[in-house]
C-alpha cells in the first residue's frame, strides 16, 4: 500500500509527537519529557513502522521483512515480540492496557495514539507557548517548577523558623537559669 501524500508530508517533518513522547527522525533519537530515552536499531524501526501507519495494522510479516533482510534466519515470531516488547517497556506501556501499541490478535499491532507532526522541537514549541495571557505559564512543566520553587522555600522558611525558634528558647532558658548578680540562687 503506497503512502498517501499527506502521510508523507507528515513523515517528512523531522520530529513526531506522541504522549509525551517525541521522536526526532534526522538523529533517530526519541525522548520522553525532554529526556532522551535509549530507543535504537530495531525497536526504533518498529515505532517507526507503526507511526508510518498510523492508526492501521502493521502486520508481523511487514515487521519481519523491515527488520530482517530475507537471507537471514532468525526465530522471526519470538524476535517480533521481543522487539515489540522492548518499544512497550520503553514507552511505559502494556498489551493487558494499551496506551500507544495494541495487539491485533493473529494480526499485528497498531498505534493508538494519533502523532504530531513538526519541524521545531517541542522545548521550542513550549517556549514559545508557554505565557499566556497576563504572563501566566500554563505548562505542566512550567507549573511543576513553579511547585518545586514554593516547595523549596517552604521548606527553607521552617528551617529558618526552627533555628528562630531554638535562639529564642535558648535564650530564656540561659536567662533564667543564669546565676543571679551577686552570685546567690534563690
Amino acid at each position: 500500500m503506497a503512502a498517501g501524500p499527506s502521510r508523507v508530508l507528515a513523515l517528512s517533518s523531522r520530529y513526531i509527537r506522541f504522549g509525551p513522547f517525541q521522536v526526532d527522525q534526522h538523529r533517530q533519537e526519541v525522548s520522553k519529557n525532554g529526556a532522551r530515552l535509549k530507543l535504537q536499531g530495531k525497536v526504533y524501526q518498529v515505532l517507526m513502522a507503526l507511526i508510518e501507519k498510523q492508526g492501521e495494522v502493521v502486520t508481523r510479516d511487514e515487521l519481519r521483512l523491515r527488520l530482517w533482510p530475507a537471507d537471514t534466519h532468525v526465530n522471526y515470531d519470538a524476535n517480533v515480540n521481543t522487539t515489540v516488547n522492548k518499544l512497550r517497556q520503553a514507552l511505559g506501556d502494556s498489551s493487558d492496557k494499551p496506551l500507544y501499541i495494541e495487539t491485533i490478535p493473529r494480526k499485528g499491532y497498531c498505534l493508538v495514539v494519533q502523532p504530531e507532526f513538526a519541524d521545531v522541537p517541542v522545548a521550542v514549541v513550549l517556549a514559545a507557548t508557554s505565557n499566556g495571557l497576563n504572563g501566566k505559564p500554563h505548562t505542566e512543566s512550567a507549573k511543576s517548577a513553579r511547585a518545586e520553587l514554593w516547595m523549596t522555600l517552604g521548606i527553607i522558611g521552617l528551617i529558618l523558623g526552627g533555628m528562630l525558634l531554638g535562639a529564642g528558647i535558648t535564650k530564656l532558658w540561659i536567662q533564667h537559669f543564669a546565676p543571679m548578680p551577686g552570685g546567690y540562687w534563690f
